[in-house]
């Protein structure tokens, strides 16, 4: 337990003595408003740098993502069946999927799954 406390401290004051090292050599940048600005050829830019970020896009992404990863999370649960009670399994697959249901159901009633221009 010592052994392993004593490598620890090591690791944090090593850590700590390089990032303090990294702080102290390090340049500061002073960011200005031409630096930051985008570069054409010397002039002023003639349109917008950002284009428009479209939320409902990022929200359908953000979905796909979650249910992503529930399918993830119920492919091993046939692997599970196995090794427990078929009641508890029956039992946590319904709250499982009844959770992902009413999470569904509950954004398509906010309107969150539907395209608007």
């Amino acid at each position: 337990m010592m052994k392993l406390m004593m490598t620890l401290m090591l690791a944090l004051m090593i850590a700590s003595v390089l990032m303090l090292l990294c702080t102290l050599i390090s340049k500061t940048m002073n960011s200005d408003r031409e630096k930051s600005s985008p570069f054409e050829c010397g002039f002023d830019p003639k349109s917008i740098t950002r284009l428009p970020f479209s939320l409902q896009f990022f929200l359908i992404a953000v979905l796909f993502l979650i249910f992503d990863i529930e399918v993830v999370i119920i492919l091993p649960m046939v692997l599970t069946m196995k090794l427990m009670n078929n009641i508890n399994w029956m039992i946590t697959m319904i709250i499982f999927m009844m959770i992902l249901l009413l999470g569904l159901y509950y954004e398509w009633k906010l309107g969150m799954l539907e395209w608007t221009y």
